[in-house]
């Protein structure tokens, strides 16, 4: 055990209790001190750094090169810093500081990892995917933090708007007892916080889902489109949730190896309760949308076979009365043809001279009209 974790917590008494949550302020976490940006020591990615003692903060540094000094100033402190978006050189000083290990220092800068707990010696790397619902656009927004937990620091690496450090610093200086625990606590309060931020999601899927079966049955055609974006979206929050599960029992696993605080093992335990509850909330999400869908091209193939059987009614109609008219055509061609024969005016005709040419001609019509007429009404053309 190094000098600063053993004056950390050696002859502490471990209290545990959980501060109240206190009002959502904004995304970020409170901006650092705009001295060092003023004399350009301090590139843009630090959000903050403070150092702790004993859980009260106790100095506000301004660079990294000072919460290094102040640091190794004070064996029993506890140094929190924040970086969003870290340049590759912020995270080679705190790796040379802090001896982080390089494979978790390039998956801090790479990002788009899936959440994983490792331990690389004496530090904890944790990688976590947060998420918060967009109310204007209906969507979920998906955040991903690196966690570095040492003996005598805590470093967070955020890429992404959400999850709110902001919130969880200011409960932790709101309890002193609470942050005096040292950096498992902060990382225990971090957890907390990202878990806590799946409930609002949850709930606004459930609105979603509810709002998609209404549109099923209603026949809405954008319906598909919704279901398979939220879909999407629920295959990513499973992605995000699930892994969380293992991770929280593989450090409840360490317990008793790292003599892990019995108040902390107990609201672990909790959070991991409620991981296990939004992990299947998830998994119930995913079946519903499964099973929408299927119901959502049952009632679209209905509705298409629906369109396609009026069609062919009203293909089978018009077939009708296209046959009623081709009969009729027929049998009044038939006196037209002998009438237009016999209409010729040539002096050498069969039976123009003939008495009884004229009333042949009209019997020859209406004999071709009434056996036109007798077929066609067999046929069930009339």
């Amino acid at each position: 055990m190094s000098e600063r974790e053993s004056g950390r917590n050696g002859g502490r008494r471990s209290v545990w209790r959980r501060a109240p949550t206190p009002p959502q302020p904004p995304l970020a976490e409170s901006p650092a001190p705009t001295s060092a940006a003023a004399d350009g020591a301090e590139p843009a990615s630090i959000v903050q750094a403070a150092l702790y003692r004993d859980g009260v903060r106790v100095s506000s540094p301004a660079t990294l090169a000072e919460t290094f000094r102040e640091l190794r100033k004070q064996p029993s402190g506890m140094a929190w810093i924040g970086l969003a978006r870290p340049t590759g050189a912020d995270l080679h000083s705190l790796a040379a500081e802090f001896d982080l290990h390089p494979l978790a220092v390039e998956d801090a800068m790479e990002a788009h990892q899936r959440p994983k707990l490792e331990r690389y010696g004496a530090t904890l790397f944790v990688v976590l995917r947060a998420a918060r619902y967009l109310d204007a656009s209906e969507e979920v927004d998906f955040g991903e933090l690196h966690v570095f937990v040492g003996p005598d620091f805590v470093i967070t690496v955020r890429h992404g708007a959400a999850p709110d450090l902001s919130a969880v610093r200011h409960r932790m200086e709101d309890s002193p007892e609470l942050l005096g625990l040292g950096p498992e606590a902060v990382l225990y309060a971090i957890l907390d916080a990202v878990v806590d931020g799946y409930a609002p999601v949850v709930s606004g899927v459930q609105i979603d889902v509810d709002e998609i079966e209404t549109e099923v049955f209603r026949g809405d055609p954008e319906v598909s489109r919704r279901i398979y974006e939220l879909s999407r979206e629920m295959v990513e929050f499973q992605r995000a949730t699930r892994p969380l599960v293992g991770m929280l029992h593989a450090l409840m696993a360490g317990f008793a190896k790292y003599e892990t605080d019995e108040e902390l093992q107990r609201y672990l335990r909790d959070v991991a309760d409620h991981v296990t509850h939004i992990s299947e909330r998830v998994d119930v999400f995913r079946q519903a949308l499964t099973e929408i869908l299927t119901v959502n091209a049952t009632l679209v193939t209905q509705q298409q076979n629906a369109e396609m059987r009026a069609l062919a009614e009203a293909g089978f109609e018009q077939n009708e009365e296209v046959k009623k008219i081709s009969s009729w055509a027929a049998i009044l061609f038939a006196p037209t043809l002998v009438g237009t024969i016999y209409g010729m005016n040539f002096d050498n005709m069969p039976e123009l001279h003939w008495s009884f040419g004229y009333p042949f001609a009209i019997g020859l019509m209406g004999v071709v009209c009434l056996t036109l007429y007798l077929v066609f009404k067999k046929r069930d053309w009339l």
